[in-house]
Order: structure tokens, then C-alpha cells, then sequence
């Protein structure tokens, strides 16, 4: 008898149907969300290029953030960083302006414009808001535009290079475990325009 049974319930398929489902269920969403994932981390990715974008954008043409550049006594007449002393009128090589960055800690060089710098940040914010003040750096370095003297200040024209750091994905298939896959940096660079004012057009 007990042979019998175990024979028949050995050829009982009434649940297999059930039992293959339980078993490929996990990969088949496992499948799904990792495809959701790679979908959702090239559009954060998106996000955060274009946020960098029109962070640049911003502080091209709106008040630097380092008094190196909001400063209107700052000369570079008589400057010799580009070998004899510049005069007036003469254009102002890249070695006359080292590379300042300015991050929410302040700049390398000069003192840091606070409200300057929340604005860039608030620009950024509007198309990436999971960005940080504290991921974002704020780089001017020497252009060779501008010209010594030139009454229309700033006398330089610096490369302006917005970096965003430390960027993080939260994927739906690591959120059990509050696992996060690192995003590459960010930046992107224009050469600074008018540098005044508090809002682009």
C-alpha cells in the first residue's frame, strides 16, 4: 500500500505547473526591475548632466561667487605672471589667473559670495534637487580673454567649470538591503559673460 502511494503521488503533476512558476518568478522579476533600474539610472544620469548644464549657464552670467572676480579694484596692469608687466590695453594670458575654486567651505582664493553661491545651487536644484550644496565645487581658471585695464569689470574672463561630487542611485532591486550604486562626477564649463546680476534670462 505504502509503495502504491508513493508511486502515485511520485506521478502527480496536478502542481507543477505552480511549482515552475515559484521557481522562475524571482529571476522574471529580478529581470524586471534590473531593466527599470538601468532605465531610472540613465535618467538620473540625464538629470544630473542637465542640471550641471544650466548650473554653468547660470553662473556665467550672474555674480561670480569669488571677490577675485566681484572686486573692482583688482587691476592687472603692471601684472608679469605673462612675462613683461602688462599695460593697458594689453590681453591678459591664462597664467595671470590661477585656478580658484569655491565650494560651501569657501574659495582657494578670495572670500566666497554665499548668496552668489546658493543661487547656483538653487539653479542646479531646479533640475536635479537630490543635489547638495556640499557636492558642488565652482571652478574659474585662466581663459587668455581679457584685457588689462579694461574699465568694464571684471578684466578677465575666466573658464567657469561647474563640478557636481558624489552622486548616488538608489536601485528598486538593492532598496531591500539600502544598498546605492555611485554615479560618476559631474561637470561641465563655459566662459564667464557679463558676471552680473542674480537671474539669467
Amino acid at each position: 500500500m505504502t509503495r502504491r502511494f508513493i508511486f502515485v503521488f511520485a506521478r502527480d503533476d496536478r502542481a507543477a505547473g505552480a511549482a515552475e512558476f515559484a521557481l522562475v518568478l524571482p529571476l522574471a522579476l529580478a529581470l524586471l526591475f534590473g531593466i527599470i533600474d538601468v532605465g531610472r539610472y540613465a535618467w538620473q544620469l540625464n538629470e544630473y548632466e542637465k542640471a550641471t548644464q544650466m548650473g554653468v549657464r547660470f553662473a556665467v552670467v550672474t555674480d561670480p561667487v569669488t571677490s577675485e572676480l566681484s572686486d573692482d579694484t583688482i587691476t592687472y596692469v603692471g601684472d608679469t605672471s605673462c612675462g613683461d608687466a602688462l599695460r593697458p590695453g594689453d590681453r591678459i594670458c591664462a597664467a595671470a589667473f590661477p585656478t580658484i575654486t569655491c565650494t560651501t567651505g569657501g574659495c582657494s582664493r578670495g572670500t566666497l559670495d554665499n548668496t552668489a553661491f546658493a543661487n547656483v545651487v538653487a539653479r542646479i536644484q531646479q533640475f536635479q534637487p537630490r543635489v547638495a550644496p556640499s557636492q558642488v565645487a565652482i571652478e574659474y581658471s585662466g581663459s587668455g580673454i581679457g584685457f588689462a585695464g579694461d574699465p568694464n569689470k571684471p578684466e578677465v574672463a575666466p573658464v567657469v567649470t561647474i563640478r557636481i561630487n558624489n552622486a548616488t542611485y538608489n536601485p528598486i532591486t538593492l532598496s531591500l538591503f539600502g544598498g546605492t550604486v555611485g554615479m560618476p562626477d559631474f561637470s561641465y564649463s563655459l566662459t564667464l559673460e557679463d558676471a552680473e546680476g542674480a537671474v539669467s534670462g
